[in-house]
């Protein structure tokens, strides 16, 4: 619960608030001296918290918090070329200076076919990021 709150950036007061209790409660359920109730935790899976992640300790695929699950339809709903950019931007923020992107004929994300039955033919895109 403590590793979810500080994911999302919230401190435990804000935290206990929107799931309706006050931080002495917040901190008790970090502890482990409570267990949050379903209200609780419903109110925090509102704001992106893995409640699956927090009762089983593995990840759901559906918990993201609003910017994520807009920036996974637009990724989503945009061809190779824009799924391309997008990931090398990403690359190029994350490590300043090159941004390489491979995609394959059978490349997926999220499940989903990038090539749309493109034909099979490997694909390199390098930028060189500069300032």
């Amino acid at each position: 619960l403590r590793e979810e709150r500080e994911r999302l950036k919230f401190s435990q007061a804000t935290f206990g608030e929107i799931g309706g209790v006050k931080k002495l409660a917040q901190i008790n359920y970090e502890k482990g001296n409570r267990r949050p109730d379903t209200d609780y935790l419903k109110a925090i899976s509102a704001i992106g918290a893995d409640v699956q992640y927090i009762i089983t300790g593995q990840r759901s695929d559906f918990a993201l918090t609003p910017d994520e699950r807009q920036l996974l339809e637009l990724f989503r709903a945009a061809p190779l070329t824009g799924k391309m950019a997008a990931v090398g931007a990403l690359q190029g923020v994350l490590n300043p200076g090159t941004a390489t992107v491979i995609a394959t004929g059978n490349a997926k994300a999220a499940g989903r076919d990038l090539n749309y039955g493109a034909p099979k033919r490997k694909v390199h895109a390098k930028t060189k990021v500069t300032d």
